[in-house]
C-alpha cells in the first residue's frame, strides 16, 4: 500500500466520522424541540417552562383557552391531565414532568403516548414553594391502551 492510499483511507474515515456526528447532533437538537400548550393565566406552566429550557429544550408556547382537544386528540385519558400538555417527537408531556425524565424518555424511546404528572404536585419543576416544600410523586408512562406504569419516582418520603 502506498502512503498516498493510507492518507486517503485516513481522510475518508475521518470525513465519514464527522458527517456521521453532525448527523446525530442535528438529530438531538431537533429531538429537543417541545411544544407547549397552556391556558393564559397559569404562571406555573411559565415556570416549567422555564425549568424545560434551563434544560436544554427549545420552546414553542402555544395558548389556549381549554386544552381538552389536544389532550383528548393524543389519547390522554381524563385523569392523567394537569394544567399544561408538551408534545415532543412524537410524545405527550403532561404536566410538570421533570426534564430528566423527558431526556430518559426521547433516549429509551418506549412504546407508548407520552409521560404524565398528574394535578400539580408540589416540589416538582415548576411547582415549587418558597418554604422548599415536597411532595412524593410519581412520573407515569402512558401506554397506547391508557394504563399507566410508574417512570419515575420524586421526592421519596423519608
Amino acid at each position: 500500500m502506498t502512503t498516498a492510499y493510507l492518507h486517503r483511507r485516513l481522510f475518508l474515515g475521518a470525513a465519514v466520522s464527522v458527517a456521521l456526528t453532525g448527523a446525530a447532533c442535528a438529530q438531538s437538537r431537533s429531538a429537543r424541540n417541545l411544544t407547549v400548550f397552556k391556558t393564559p393565566t397559569c404562571a406555573c406552566c411559565d415556570a416549567w417552562i422555564t425549568h424545560m429550557r434551563q434544560a436544554g429544550f427549545t420552546t414553542t408556547i402555544t395558548v389556549l383557552p381549554s386544552l381538552q382537544s389536544v389532550r383528548s386528540s393524543r389519547g390522554l385519558p381524563d385523569n392523567l391531565a394537569s394544567c399544561h400538555t408538551g408534545l415532543i417527537d412524537g410524545y405527550f408531556v403532561e404536566g410538570h414532568v421533570p426534564a430528566r425524565d423527558v431526556i430518559r424518555l426521547l433516549a429509551e424511546r418506549p412504546t407508548a403516548l407520552g409521560l404524565a404528572v398528574p394535578a400539580m404536585p408540589l416540589g416538582s419543576p415548576g411547582m415549587e414553594t418558597p418554604q422548599g416544600d415536597k411532595e412524593p410523586y410519581d412520573t407515569l408512562l402512558v401506554l397506547r391502551s391508557g394504563a399507566t406504569r410508574v417512570f419515575a419516582r420524586h421526592n421519596p418520603s423519608t
